[in-house]
């Protein structure tokens, strides 16, 4: 039996992992400061409030972070997986802001019922694996990264093309002025070519950090051209101490407490699509195990959320393409993203810089990553038998379509219940749902799914050796 170590347990040498964790800390710092500022403004909480929020949530998604890379009995995938809030949860917890006798406190209820939830549901979720055969999962992680590609083209924009104002009490959307604008492409392109330089060029280590050296070249133009300011940077304090319940004990409602769970099994279902499509990278086998161990790390990380201020938690896909870019499979990488973000939590003027980063320049980047999620789905059905199985076209088509819903024609479900959005506007839970169904309705659940799936898990982990 050979005693080598697998890639994903290698330990690099501390100065590549405080370069390469660092590297996905910029990846996600965009998304991760998001909900909470969303939600946030929602409360019309002062702005020291909304700060804490910010440095919460960091802490937190340090937190969750080790818990699912390192690992404890029972809990944890040990993948390289960086995790923060999940934007599935934003439209049910904008709902509650708007409900006075919810609010803040009703939220993280909520939040930690959730929590809760994930970790006695995780085994369930996780005996769903016979149900993903390549043609299925495949189909998942290929709109996972269509999804992200307007994440980073927004990005390369300069925000969200509209911006939502009150006017005369009425809410509205407007074109975002900034938005599109000629130098801010420029600058998501020239940290583009600046990535791709590296990684043609590039070698060694080089090669492995070309995203942060891009990131880095476009914030050195981005300070030049006056895009990048440093003001909130020098109003930052330099420590501040992340409280539980801060805000008062949590209140726990019916309604919330149920709608959240809902959100649970949606970031579930997402979380088990992330899982396969980083086992494929990273050619260590996911089994029904480790699903349900990673899936536990998502409730516990959200329990965490809701005990440190803050939202629930999941794996970020953005990363996922990271990890196929860079070619590094080392956990301890995230381990020290993970180690990163909790000092960014602890150490506000630190967060307050890398949030100083321009999102044009995250644009750039984001081009590139993301669409590596896409070609990894993509890859993936390059192994499913289209030849003499034609029903796998369809399933792929239809399941496809219906994964870009949510992206193409965004009110395309407005008029079915509210209580549904949450499930209708994933585009991935879409695809994972149809895709799912379709395979049964065409190829059966029996054992040639199964062993499909088996089959594709031992040719990809041989592959990767």
């Amino acid at each position: 039996m050979s005693s080598e170590v697998h890639p994903v347990d290698e330990v690099l040498p501390v100065p590549r992992l405080l370069a390469l964790g660092l590297q996905h800390v910029l990846v996600m710092y965009a998304g991760a400061v998001a909900v909470p500022l969303i939600i946030g403004r929602a409360l019309k909480l002062p702005p020291e409030d909304v700060a804490f929020l910010i440095s919460a949530d960091l802490f937190a998604c340090g937190l969750a972070t080790l818990v699912q890379c390192l690992g404890f009995p029972g809990v944890g995938i040990r993948l390289p997986v960086m995790m923060g809030v999940t934007f599935a949860s934003v439209g049910p917890m904008l709902s509650m802001a708007a409900a006075p006798d919810i609010g803040l406190l009703g939220i993280y209820g909520s939040v930690i019922a959730a929590g809760l939830f994930g970790i006695v549901a995780a085994p369930f979720v996780s005996r769903l694996l016979p149900l993903f055969p390549p043609v299925v999962t495949g189909s998942i992680i290929l709109v996972i990264g269509i999804s992200l590609m307007r994440v980073g083209i927004n990005w390369a924009g300069g925000g969200l093309p509209t911006l939502t104002k009150v006017v005369d009490g009425v809410a509205g959307s407007f074109p975002n002025p900034a938005y599109g604008q000629l130098q801010g492409l420029g600058i998501s392109l020239f940290v583009l070519l600046f990535i791709l330089g590296l990684i043609k060029w590039g070698t060694g280590f080089l090669a492995n950090v070309s995203v942060l050296l891009g990131i880095v070249a476009g914030a050195v133009l981005a300070t030049i051209l006056s895009v990048m300011h440093f003001d909130k940077v020098s109003a930052a304090s330099w420590g501040a101490l992340v409280i539980p319940f801060r805000f008062g004990m949590p209140q726990f409602h019916l309604v919330p407490v149920v709608t959240m769970c809902v959100v649970m099994i949606v970031v579930m279902i997402e979380s088990l699509g992330m899982f396969l499509a980083l086992g494929d990278i990273t050619g260590k086998t996911v089994d029904r195990e480790a699903l349900s161990r990673g899936l536990r790390a998502d409730g516990v990380g959200t329990l965490l959320g809701g005990i440190f201020n803050t939202f629930p938690y999941t794996s970020f896909s953005q990363n996922v393409g990271l990890v196929s870019v860079t070619g590094v499979r080392s956990r301890w990488v995230t381990v020290t993203g993970g180690c990163i973000m909790l000092g960014l939590g602890l150490l506000p003027k630190l967060a307050a810089l890398v949030e100083a980063v321009p999102l044009v320049v995250l644009g750039g980047a984001g081009l590139v990553m993301f669409g590596m999620v896409a070609a990894t789905g993509a890859r993936i059905l390059t192994s499913v038998d289209f030849r003499t199985n034609r029903y796998n076209l369809f399933i792929v088509a239809i399941s496809i379509g219906f994964g870009l819903i949510p992206l193409a024609a965004p009110g395309f479900f407005r008029n079915l219940p509210h209580d549904l959005q949450p499930l209708l506007e994933s585009g991935i839970l879409l695809c994972a749902v149809v895709s799912v169904l379709l395979n049964a309705f065409f190829n059966g659940l029996g054992g040639g799914a199964a062993a499909e799936a088996d089959a594709a898990a031992v040719a990809s982990s041989a592959q990767h050796v």
